[in-house]
């Protein structure tokens, strides 16, 4: 039977402020439904503070309770929902396809802007692109010699009107009252050949693509270093599996640090080893910590028994709970670069606000960005999406100092770890 369509997600709002909006999916059950959904939330700048999953495989429901990750942040909740609505299957099997190619047809446009040069002005250009809800897929960032940015955003619109005049209008405004006199043009058009119709193949030296993906980067003194006032709770880090509380079901147990997006790496990660949830709950922080139990299945319905694919699944959560970002300095030549990674899913998707949060971080720094570039790169059998960032030298930040260089990297991963 199920539920009419737009009965399956509900938001409810909070008695006072301050306190978490409640989002509550009562829809058809999907593989990978909570990856989902963890994934449109992290889009929205939003934080789950606390959750709980229930399945029996044919239906789901799911409750969570999120709090945007800043105070000032504008949160434009009826999209929200379309948008978790679009993540849902329907009772209606025509329906769903037919939002299902609709997702995976959206178009590119190429958004192009010349403007004067300016600290944080590629920060302020994404914040726009964000508060509209248009995906960056592919960007690159040129600074001329006459101290003139030229920027290429290839990008993709989540509400499906860019081909509107009224949208690229209020795009190509709102870029022009954000970034004011400093912006010399700005154009947006479907995109052309110059886009390809894939993400562009970065190419890596081998010292800095061993550096960038290495398995187990906390042994490294550069991350080490960044990181010191949380390897305590880095350590404390545990996940446990139990066949005996249930007859059909292998337990997990996670204790882990927060992080920004905890859930979404929980829920992709189980998503790509193809591995089902029956029941979850998510706690709430103490003390910075989360606590999760998760019931869950492999393809075809069996407990995980096999001590080896259990301790593969177990080692493999650790790694992308303790590391789903990857940021290292690197010096090319008289130039230094800051580069970001994180893994792509199997579907083809990265990680929401990289972008975002990695120019954040370098405006707070007072670091002007030369050129970027967000690209692909296959390295340790899996595909990443890189960040590369051209930093340019100024006041403090000259990069000849070992320690500026280690507060650049702390900042960044800070900012995108949410700590």
């Amino acid at each position: 039977m199920g539920v009419p369509s737009h009965d399956a997600v509900l938001i409810q709002k909070p008695k006072k402020p301050g306190e978490p909006h409640v989002i509550t999916v009562n829809c058809p059950d999907k593989t990978g439904l909570g990856c989902d959904i963890c994934r449109t939330i992290l889009d929205f700048g939003l934080c789950i503070t606390k959750g709980d999953i229930s399945t029996d495989g044919i239906w789901c429901y799911i409750v969570l309770w999120v709090l945007p990750h800043t105070s000032t942040l504008i949160v434009k909740w009826s999209n929200l929902k379309d948008r978790l609505m679009s993540a849902c299957p329907s009772s209606s099997v025509q329906f769903y396809l037919t939002i299902s190619q609709h997702i995976t047809s959206s178009p590119v446009y190429l958004l192009k802007f010349l403007s004067l040069d300016r600290k944080g002005l590629l920060h302020d250009v994404t914040r726009v692109l964000c508060e509209l809800e248009l995906t960056i897929q592919r960007v690159k960032v040129m600074t001329t010699p006459d101290e003139r940015v030229l920027d290429l955003f290839f990008i993709t619109d989540n509400m499906d009107l860019l081909h509107t005049k009224k949208r690229q209008d209020q795009t190509c405004e709102q870029l022009y009252a954000v970034l004011g006199e400093s912006c010399i043009s700005c154009e947006l058009q479907l995109a052309g050949p110059e886009y390809g119709g894939h993400q562009a193949i970065l190419t890596l030296s081998p010292a800095v693509a061993e550096e960038l993906f290495r398995c187990e980067p906390l042994k490294d003194e550069t991350y080490s270093r960044a990181l010191t006032p949380d390897l305590t709770k880095l350590k404390k880090t545990t996940i446990s599996a139990d066949n005996t509380l249930s007859p059909a079901h292998t337990l997990l147990q996670i204790h882990s640090v927060d992080h920004k997006g905890l859930l979404y790496d929980i829920m992709r990660t189980l998503k790509d080893c193809s591995i089902q949830i029956a029941y979850g709950r998510f706690s709430p922080n103490v003390n910075g910590h989360r606590d999760l139990d998760l019931f869950i299945q492999q393809t075809g319905g069996k407990k995980i028994v096999d001590p080896e694919k259990q301790s593969a699944l177990i080692s493999r959560l650790k790694l992308e709970m303790l590391h789903p970002l990857r940021v290292i300095i690197s010096s090319r030549g008289p130039d230094t670069e800051l580069l970001v990674a994180n893994p792509v899913e199997l579907s083809g998707k990265g990680r929401p606000r990289v972008f975002y949060d990695v120019t954040l971080a370098l405006k707070m720094l007072g670091i002007c960005i030369f050129s970027a570039e967000i690209g692909r790169h296959f390295a340790s059998d899996r595909e990443w999406e890189v960040y590369k960032f051209l930093l340019e030298a100024s006041g403090e930040f000259q990069f000849t100092n070992a320690m500026a260089k280690n507060q650049i990297v702390d900042r960044v991963r800070r900012t995108l770890m949410g700590w």
